[in-house]
């Protein structure tokens, strides 16, 4: 999960604070428009060496989508509570 949040951090600039307990979602900071939103999927892409297609990139709307996206691609997040904290 750690490393999941700091492609969030990296990209964006932010804290982790700002991105827990995962409400963090499209555009609700500044830095996550268009623009930074396909730098934050190639930050995952490269990070967990997948490649998220046009549904995966559209889906990923917040911090929980994200991890059901990588989850889905096989990547284990295995200290991630799902309890959903939006």
């Amino acid at each position: 999960m750690d490393r999941l949040l700091d492609c969030f951090v990296q990209t964006f600039g932010i804290n982790k604070d700002q991105i827990i307990p995962l409400k963090l979602a499209y555009q609700s900071i500044p830095e996550w428009d268009s623009v930074g939103h396909m730098t934050l999927v190639a930050e995952i892409e490269t990070v967990f060496d997948v490649r998220l297609d046009s549904d995966d990139i559209i889906g990923m709307s917040d911090v929980f989508k994200a991890i059901e996206i990588l989850q889905k691609h096989g990547v284990a997040l295995n200290d991630v509570v799902l309890a959903k904290s939006r």
